[in-house]
């Protein structure tokens, strides 16, 4: 989306400083930015305002700043976090609709999937990766494209007002609740607590609006009292306004299902990879349907869109297991969701790798070991990475949990899950590279 640095100034109340330029797009990142964006420092362990000059010479054709300008053209301001939120609001006015998505599971999916739905009819902006909060949502809006019919946008939210505020900024037009879980549930206290966080998505929306909620979660199906305009509720094969009946996984974990609705039925045959995606493409579905995307374009889409990476990935290893990724990050209900989808795969040895499902305050040793006895009970193996909460058998370090995967062989079945903080994706790197050195070698024995 194209300004003007006297533009920005004007509606900022800031000085601009400098001729006046042209900007598209904004971004926070200095080593990212692309040629043309605006470059916004923002003050965090590290201060962008540092790294103006090397944007300067990326591309940036122009930057806010609360200090003192350092060349080219400058919009002078007191805050530029608080700044960013206010051009968010103002490249929001230029969008025919926004979308918000929460909820403590499937945000990111559940964008991506129905950013790929309305893609198919309309110019439309979705927000990059996991951008939720409210460095990301604005960075999202000023990114889209001119003529963005639909903002796609994934809000998350660590303590109450959070998400009031983003709504502030995004004037949804439709909301989108997914799930009720854990995440987080040390700066909320309790379950209910991280509900109302989440309501407060439905509480804002207009009266010609729309509320997408899940039904199969009790907590977010209360939330239709919340709301000011009509609800639809979506749910898996129970009483709802959108289902999806007869699922079926095939052996690589691509769900199959009816999909029924308001708008008619058909046959629907996800991209993604396992059970749990079957709620998200719901949502989208339901969205996407009632924004006037027809319902076999809707299908057509939900079977090609590919989700954000490290997200219930399936690989098939030679010479090796089945190999499950879900390492993005990990919460009560997404682990369980992953540990099940193992239990699904044939294989004569199933092993699950885990790494700490972070921020469960009190509850964190109590759904660590939830998950241990549910793994035991399915007759998976599971070991931790770099935590003894799932019990005895953990390992640490990249080497020694890649040393864990290489003993699985053809026939067997492995999933690798942990929070971010984990950072698990490294050990997958670590047992593919020796993959593909074994296989490089003459297909070698895996050592």
């Amino acid at each position: 989306m194209r300004f003007s640095t006297a533009e920005l100034a004007a509606h900022l109340g800031g000085e601009l400083v400098g001729p006046d330029v042209s900007i598209e797009g904004a971004s926070i990142d200095s080593r990212t930015i692309r040629p043309g964006q605006l470059y916004v420092p923002i003050v965090a362990a590290r201060d962008g305002h540092d790294f103006i000059l090397a944007a300067l010479e990326a591309g940036a054709p122009a930057y806010l700043t609360a200090h003192e300008p350092v060349g080219g053209t400058a919009v002078r301001v007191r805050d530029t976090a608080a700044a960013l939120l206010r051009l968010g609001a103002l490249a929001r006015a230029r969008v025919g609709g926004a979308i918000g998505i929460t909820g403590s599971v499937g945000k990111t999916t559940t964008k991506d999937l129905l950013a790929g739905c309305l893609a198919s009819t309309s110019p439309i902006a979705a927000s990059e990766r996991s951008f939720n909060n409210e460095l990301g949502l604005p960075l999202t809006l000023l990114s889209a494209p001119e003529a963005a019919r639909w903002a796609v946008l994934e809000m998350g939210a660590r303590r109450v007002g959070d998400i009031e505020r983003l709504a502030e900024v995004a004037r949804p037009d439709v909301g989108v609740v997914t799930r009720v879980d854990m995440a987080h549930v040390e700066y909320f206290g309790d379950l209910d607590g991280v509900a109302r966080a989440k309501g407060e998505l439905v509480a804002a929306l207009p009266a010609a609006g729309l509320a997408v909620l899940n039904f199969d979660d009790p907590r977010v199906r209360e939330m239709a009292s919340l709301s000011a305009c009509p609800v639809l509720g979506y749910a898996v094969g129970t009483d709802a306004d959108v289902r999806a009946e007869s699922v079926t996984l095939d052996r690589d974990l691509r769900a199959r299902f009816r999909l029924s609705s308001p708008w008619g039925q058909t046959e629907v045959r996800l991209a993604l990879h396992g059970m749990q995606q079957v709620p998200n493409a719901l949502a989208a579905a339901t969205v996407a349907l009632w924004c006037g995307v027809p319902i076999e374009t809707v299908a057509a889409a939900l079977a090609v869109t590919q989700g954000s990476p490290w997200r219930m990935e399936v690989h098939r290893v030679p010479g090796g297991p089945v190999l499950v990724v879900d390492c993005f990050n990990a919460m009560p209900a997404s682990a369980e969701a992953a540990v099940r989808s193992l239990a699904a795969l044939p294989g004569e040895r199933k092993l699950a790798l885990l790494g700490l499902m972070a921020e469960l305050g009190d509850q964190s040793e109590a759904e660590h070991r939830r998950i241990a006895r549910m793994a035991e009970e399915l007759g998976i193996e599971l070991v931790g990475y770099e935590t003894r909460l799932y019990g005895e058998a953990y390992v640490t370090g990249v080497d020694e949990a890649a040393a864990v995967l290489r003993t699985l062989g053809p026939g067997d079945a492995a999933l690798v899950k942990g929070s971010r903080v984990t950072r698990l994706e490294d050990v997958v790197h670590a047992y593919r590279r020796r993959i593909e050195n074994r296989i490089r070698a003459g297909n070698a024995p895996l050592p």
